[in-house]
């Protein structure tokens, strides 16, 4: 698929924007473009905020499925490409602010787990069907977000949360209109971006230090889960099912 963002760099602001139409769900070359645009942005010495947000129906619904279910050995390439994208936002030298709307599933929780701000439109709502696609994943970036038995009620149940249940959680810094949001985070992003950049790096890696465990270790500890999953035939009948829109038989 060509190029699923557009990259735009104002005042010291990169604002990365998904527009992969119609979901913004992305394969595994589209997932490795996106980690190769991050960490070149917290390498590019004009950029001192990175924003991420999308256009469209939702920010981000995480893998295409159609991809695996086509070919399931391509869960190797798509484990790395999520890994390698979560890891340039929490790993970045430059702080990420994150603008969600619409629905943010799968690899679109990844991204807003890794982020270091969080903010959401009124219609954001936040879930991880991966039970029900024959999948696993995630749970490390929801965990970051969400308390320990919240994060398993919305995993064993596919159930979503709406922004302003994440807000009470804590895991958003802002809840407005959607046609807020962009704007609402670019104020965000320029208080940090006015900052000393070298103070600012120095934080973000003293915090991520003393976070709870490795992130990108728990992830990795996930993702061998996901390989078992994907190995396993419920998980082919899972794809197949959502492909051809009907109910998985079990």
């Amino acid at each position: 698929m060509s190029q699923p963002f557009s990259t735009r760099i104002d005042g010291g602001v990169a604002e990365l924007i998904f527009n992969h139409p119609p979901v913004n769900a992305f394969n595994s070359a589209g997932w490795l473009a996106i980690a190769a645009e991050l960490n070149a942005l917290g390498e590019n010495p004009e950029v001192r905020a990175i924003i991420i947000a999308a256009e469209g129906r939702g920010f981000c619904a995480g893998v295409d499925i159609k991809e695996l279910a086509a070919n399931s050995a391509m869960i190797t390439k798509v484990n790395k490409g999520n890994y390698d994208t979560f890891k340039a936002i929490h790993r970045n030298p430059k702080p990420v602010i994150v603008a969600v709307h619409g629905f943010v599933l799968g690899g679109g929780i990844g991204i807003s787990g890794a982020a270091d701000v969080l903010v959401a439109s009124e219609c954001a709502t936040f879930a991880v069907p991966e039970v029900d696609r024959g999948a696993m994943g995630g749970g490390a970036h929801l965990q970051r977000m969400f308390p320990v038995q919240k994060v398993r009620y919305m995993y064993f149940t596919g159930e979503p949360i709406d922004a302003q249940e994440a807000y009470r959680l804590g895991a958003v810094e802002k809840v407005v209109p959607r046609e807020q949001l962009l704007d609402t985070a670019r104020d965000i992003a320029r208080k940090m971006a006015a900052k000393s950049p070298r103070m600012v790096q120095l934080a973000k890696e003293a915090l991520n230090g003393i976070e709870d465990g490795n992130l990108e270790d728990k992830y990795r500890w996930e993702q061998g889960f996901t390989q078992e999953a994907y190995a396993d035939p419920d998980s082919q009948e899972a794809k197949d099912a959502f492909v051809e829109k009907r109910d998985a038989k079990f």
